[in-house]
């Protein structure tokens, strides 16, 4: 098949491992599925790769369906040649299929059509064909005043609008042409109105097509959108019409002549104005798929920022005239106790606000503190540090908590449903606490467009977005595991296999029937069949059961080649001594010799034994934990050299920004991201990551914060 070659191609994969994973998609599998359980068949490739090869795969069924359509439409014209057929058949994009359509696309009424109904089509075939005609005699034949004809002026100037349609038609042409404007194009963005705004520094701007970076591109697409600024995509105009001249008008003298008005009038009538249209209508594709895959990336981090586990914590969701609300949930997410201070203006209840504080703090004995990063985050966080001081407890913090989305959650049917009798201040200082506790848990409960860790994200195509960031919610949740005897429906609809339904008759047959004693007890859900235990068993655990295997990620299909492996290697993996020394028999044994024997693949060996290892274990555990603060500083505070730990907490094409403990996050610039060159700040910042930062500038009175990650040069 084509597109298996293509598919090989394009990935750096072996045709038979893009075979495989074509039947594996078209089979119904899941990519976490397919990622994590099929690596012999696939040649052990991601998640990330998986999707991207089903898009592209996607794409050319797409392009396959559509060359159909085209065939079957010249054909029913009649019109269909060997030469456009094998064309048809080579055309690698939509845009050269419809390019080689174009002559016989059904055209609305257009100047050549008017033409050709005045009979004058054959004039202008006479013209392309008869290099020694006489111009004036041809037309003089076409002269006929009841079909609108009445000069041999208005002949020619019919023809000439039949010839400029059929070299803007020409899909040789085309493809040449829109080559050049891509490495020629320039965009030019003017001030549509006078007064100013926050797109003033495109008010007489330009740059080339091809270099210009998404975050500019959806800049001026919404500065467009607004009416403050006028832009156009300019190819080389001068080039490409004297590219049409000696195309379609070589030679001199008359007919000549007559040609290049027409190749020229073709340009800046019909070709010119579609290629600006084909221009900017790529430049936004491609800055919306790396403002998404952006999206995409800081969401992956923010999902897997590892959780905070075994803690009691208290959350703050700040207010002024309504007050604070408070929430203590313990550590499993379940709330104790919710309350309101005062601590903020209007009131400035400091005294009052401490001792309900202190008094939540020693009854719930509380771990740690989560306050959003709403309006009145910063009052609260000074009160919380002075408290903090005076309650004398050194390892007790907080950590300033996204409240993205955290509004969406609480006006919810979810939140409603599980808090009717609190107000939605109440629920969201629940949701804060429990994205301190567990991001991704609590995260898949809102939409992630509105979690708000990309850019633009408003000016994106929203399907392409949602199914793009629901993948990586579907990856992560996957990739970590859930306990099913305590994840919320919400969670385990998005494991392999499952779906809001699926997952609501788990949690109700967990409800009626107490906890799942093993996984296989999961076949007696409703809803749960073959395929479904299938593509779900290896992400769904059950800690404590009579299988340890059942609280790892080893599938139930590989249990009875684990066992094979144990016997073989004469290991023990009851104790944390005889799961040590695994590797070390293993390697004694030999890798592929054990495969062999234990009926695994060396890639699923190779997954076993890490999950035997460390049965239960959460991938999320293995990277830096969050960032608790016990002090808060001024944006006065800071000044050019202090070095200061952060959090970064949203990464754009341009630069990071950092929480360093102020009301103001700091900005990185992708040019201060490290000492050697870095073409996008991904390369060296995730969101979650916590370093130290070198403060370069400060201005108070924009509230902007300048930092680095590069090394201070001393003077010399």
């Amino acid at each position: 098949m084509d597109e298996i070659k293509t598919l090989s191609k394009e990935f750096s994969l072996k045709p038979e491992h893009v075979e495989n994973i074509i039947a594996l998609l078209d089979g119904g599998s899941t990519v976490p599925f397919i990622a994590r359980y099929r690596k012999e068949m696939t040649g052990s490739v991601d998640d990330q790769v998986l999707r991207a090869l089903s898009d592209r795969l996607e794409y050319l069924r797409n392009l396959a369906k559509r060359k159909e359509e085209i065939l079957s439409s010249v054909r029913e014209q009649g019109k269909l040649t060997p030469e456009l057929e094998s064309a048809l058949s080579s055309a690698a994009t939509l845009a050269a299929a419809e390019d080689l359509y174009r002559p016989y696309k059904p055209k609305r009424r257009t100047r050549a059509t008017i033409a050709k109904e005045r009979g004058l089509g054959p004039l202008a075939e006479r013209i392309l064909a008869e290099k020694n005609i006489s111009l004036s005699e041809a037309a003089r034949a076409f002269v006929d005043p009841e079909k609108g004809v009445n000069t041999p002026e208005e002949a020619l100037a019919g023809a000439r609008d039949v010839i400029a349609e059929s070299i803007s038609d020409d899909a040789e042409a085309r493809r040449v042409l829109r080559e050049d404007a891509h490495r020629s194009a320039l965009v030019r963005v003017k001030a549509a109105k006078e007064e100013d705004s926050v797109y003033r520094l495109y008010y007489d701007f330009s740059e080339a097509w091809r270099t210009l970076p998404s975050h500019r591109i959806l800049a001026i697409n919404r500065g467009e959108k607004e009416g403050f600024l006028k832009v156009s995509a300019d190819a080389d105009a001068l080039r490409a019409k004297a590219y049409l001249k000696t195309r379609f008008a070589p030679g001199a003298g008359e007919r000549a002549d007559f040609l290049a008005a027409a190749s020229e009038d073709a340009y800046d009538r019909l070709i010119a104005p579609s290629l600006e249209r084909e221009l900017r209508q790529e430049l936004t594709d491609r800055a919306s798929a790396q403002a998404i895959s952006v999206f995409a990336s800081n969401l992956r981090q923010l999902l897997m920022v590892p959780p905070i586990k075994g803690k009691t914590v208290l959350a703050i969701d700040p207010g002024m005239r309504t007050g604070c609300k408070i929430a203590v949930v313990d550590p499993t997410g379940k709330l104790l106790k919710t309350a309101v201070f005062y601590p903020t203006p209007p009131y400035n209840k400091t005294a009052e606000s401490e001792a309900l504080l202190f008094k939540l703090l020693r009854d719930y004995h509380v771990d740690a503190i989560a306050c959003g990063n709403g309006t009145a985050s910063k009052e609260s966080e000074i009160f919380l540090a002075n408290a903090l001081k005076k309650y004398g407890d050194p390892n007790l913090g907080y950590m300033m908590v996204s409240e993205a989305g955290a509004s969406v959650y609480s006006a919810s049917k979810l939140a409603a449903a599980e808090f009717p009798d609190f107000d939605v201040s109440l629920r969201s200082a629940v949701s804060i606490a429990r994205r301190m506790q567990d991001p991704l848990a609590e995260l898949v409960k809102i939409d992630p467009r509105s979690i708000g860790v990309g850019q633009y994200q408003h000016d994106l195509p929203s399907a392409e977005l949602a199914r793009a960031l629901d993948g990586v919610v579907e990856d992560c949740v996957n990739a970590v595991g859930v306990d099913v005897n305590t994840a919320s429906k919400e969670l385990l609809a998005h494991i392999s296999g499952l779906n809001a339904a699926s997952a609501a008759a788990i949690v109700k047959y967990r409800d009626e029937n107490g906890p799942f004693p093993s996984r296989a007890a999961l076949k007696k859900v409703p809803r749960m069949g073959e395929k479904t235990f299938e593509q779900a068993a290896g992400f769904l655990r059950v800690p404590g059961g009579k299988e340890l295997l059942d609280n790892t990620g080893v599938h139930p299909e590989s249990y009875a080649g684990c066992r094979a492996l144990l016997s073989l290697l004469g290991a023990d993996v009851k104790s944390e001594t005889g799961r040590l020394a695994l590797p070390l028999l293993l390697k004694t044994y030999g890798e592929e010799k054990a495969a062999k024997g234990a009926g695994l693949g060396v890639p699923t060996l190779r997954d076993v034994v890490k999950e035997l290892l460390k049965p239960g274990r959460d991938l999320r555990d293995e990277l830096p934990p969050p960032m608790l603060r016990r002090d808060v500083m001024d944006l006065s505070d800071l000044a050019p050299g202090m070095k200061i730990m952060g959090t970064v907490r949203n990464v754009t094409d341009f630069g990071a920004f950092v929480d360093i403990g102020v009301h103001q996050d700091g900005l990185v610039h992708v040019s201060e991201c490290a000492d050697r060159f870095v073409r996008h700040p991904s390369e060296v910042l995730k969101v979650g990551d916590v370093k130290e930062f070198r403060v370069i500038s400060v201005d108070v009175a924009k509230k902007r914060i300048g930092l680095s990650l590069k090394s201070e040069r001393k003077p010399s």
